[in-house]
């Protein structure tokens, strides 16, 4: 496979979340990715995020399975680890050996609560991670609890600073030749994908009340609502002409109500009464009168829906590989376009392996 990266070699300590996710990205844009798994380790192909992958089933506890690991890490650019701070060091991979052994080594480190702190080594999942930054306070409707939002937030945000932390690390050793490490955490990633929520605090435009500034669902112009046939759809008619004409196509740009669009005292009667409106046609009927105008608006699409919309299709978004619809690698590029990535299993281990010169009887 073709791509951007092509000629990187990266082992992956097999993981879940954030690390499965970036390992993903890497293989998407061509790098090789070696995931080091547990012997008995079952690949499906439901398993979206390990596509790509060359994987080798190696037995850490087993006598030589660190120097074996550390002969194929010394070969590697990148490595990626996501296990709680010390798991590594108990394994005999840590960053100081591994280092000394490939001064160019990215050794990278994702983790929840990161390397450091007093929550370092405790248990936790997404939900966790984001309540700490601030971001999952205000998801959610007004006097209601906190809503998860699915594993996305803390997923992306931690996922999007361990690529980006490679990436700048690989930029800077073009020119220091030295390689170093990264301690990504996803309390970090969420608190940084919120730099906007927070700066909209600082100048007083963003109330910690849930559900009632413009983007958490408490501008009746930024919302989703139900249509005649029980499916919903989206407006986000922020800016006044966008909204000029979101009034136009609903049949209201002569309701007086709606003249004050930032009027905040109005905005749950004006929410009511846009409902009713919407409630008046089946979510198709929307779509041809609304969608692909600038009104800021779209029908909200299901998992199955989702992958058969026309301008999913044209663009390619998604695609099939053993009936696993799954989304394509992004962004795109003008000039080392990746393909399809493999599927899981795709590339033998051994393939990988001696391509980047590791001796065939350091992984017998």
């Amino acid at each position: 496979m073709a791509g951007p990266l092509q000629g990187l070699k990266v082992v992956e300590m097999m993981g879940t979340g954030p690390v499965a996710f970036c390992g993903m990205m890497l293989a998407d844009m061509g790098a090789e990715v070696l995931r080091i798994c547990r012997p008995g380790t079952q690949h499906q192909a439901t398993d979206v995020m390990g596509r790509g992958r060359s994987n080798l089933e190696l037995d850490m506890r087993a006598p030589g399975a660190a120097e074996q690991a550390q002969a194929i890490i010394a070969a590697a650019d990148v490595l990626i680890e996501g296990f709680r701070p010390g798991v590594m060091e108990r394994l005999g991979l840590a960053p100081e050996p591994c280092m000394a052994r490939n001064p160019r080594l990215v050794y990278a480190r994702m983790s929840g609560w990161g390397q450091t702190g007093p929550l370092s080594k405790a248990a936790g999942h997404d939900i966790n991670f984001i309540a700490l930054s601030g971001a999952l306070h205000g998801i959610g409707r007004s006097g209601e609890a906190p809503v998860p939002p699915l594993n996305l937030v803390g997923f992306g945000g931690g996922a999007m600073v361990l690529v980006f932390g490679i990436m700048a690390a690989l930029y800077e050793r073009s020119s220091s030749g030295k390689g170093q490490m990264i301690d990504a955490a996803i309390t970090d990633g969420t608190a940084l994908l919120s730099a906007m929520p927070y700066g909209a605090k600082a100048a007083g435009t963003l109330s910690n009340e849930r559900g009632e500034n413009v983007l958490d669902g408490g501008a009746h112009f930024y919302d989703t609502y139900v249509c005649a046939d029980g499916r919903y759809v989206a407006v986000g008619a922020i800016e006044p002409q966008f909204y000029a004409l979101l009034r136009q196509h609903c049949g209201i740009a002569d309701d007086p109500a709606f003249d004050d669009q930032l009027d905040r005292a109005r905005w749950p009667e004006l929410k009511v009464r846009l409902q009713a409106v919407f409630r008046t046609k089946t979510r198709d009927e929307w779509c041809s009168l609304l969608e692909g105008s600038d009104a800021c608006f779209s029908p909200v699409l299901d998992w199955d829906e989702a992958p058969l919309h026309p301008h999913n299709q044209a663009r390619g978004t998604f695609y099939s590989e053993g009936g696993v619809v799954q989304p394509m690698p992004a962004p795109r590029f003008s000039r080392t376009a990746a393909g399809r990535p493999l599927a899981v299993g795709a590339v033998s281990a051994e393939k990988v392996l001696r391509g980047w010169g590791v001796a065939q009887q350091v992984v017998g």
